[in-house]
């Protein structure tokens, strides 16, 4: 078969092929590589490749494949596991969402009435408990920190302060410095 080949393109291919060195990779680069039968067993041992002759007496080829792994079953699983939480803490921010938005609107609308009265709060106030429940709820499964939903709370907290001292429904006391008692 290696005499068929007697053209100078083919005889400089194999030159190619004997002067190829692998000496700087390492045979585990290429461990999730599959080399098809065409090339020889010993690849990585001498540092050159020597191709063997495929079906067609004129042509040389190595085929390189990656062959794509299966997954491994506890792999799959947490895949699953993570696509099923990803969407339970994603139904879960957007009810968080959804009810601070309905608070920060009704303090808003209620901001912006120039004859409100302070019993209004009391709707406000309900909405506001709700989304406390919702983002305690999901600071308790773990979609939200705790930290995130201590400082939505407060942000809620302090608009509705800030509607109620707007309309004059709420006066904050004046700050006192504290008396310095000298202690012998």
């Amino acid at each position: 078969m290696a005499g068929a080949c007697l053209s100078s393109s083919c005889l400089s291919f194999t030159t190619k092929f004997n002067t190829l060195s692998l000496n700087g990779l390492h045979a585990d680069a290429f461990r999730s590589l599959s080399f098809s039968a065409n090339t020889s067993l010993n690849l990585f041992s001498k540092g050159t490749v020597s191709p063997n002759p495929v079906q067609m007496p004129f042509r040389r080829s190595i085929v390189c494949e990656a062959a794509p792994t299966k997954k491994a079953d506890s792999a799959a699983k947490r895949a699953r596991q993570a696509e099923k939480r990803r969407i339970y803490h994603k139904a879960k921010k957007s009810e968080v969402r959804t009810r601070i938005k309905t608070v920060l609107e009704a303090l808003e609308t209620l901001r912006k009435k120039t004859d409100a009265e302070s019993e209004e709060v009391v709707s406000v106030e309900k909405l506001i408990a709700e989304a406390y429940s919702a983002i305690d709820k999901a600071v308790k499964v773990g979609t939200l920190h705790r930290n995130t939903g201590a400082r939505r709370k407060s942000r809620l907290a302090r608009r509705k302060k800030a509607v109620e001292i707007h309309h004059g429904w709420y006066v904050p006391a004046p700050a006192t410095e504290p008396d310095l008692v000298a202690t012998a």
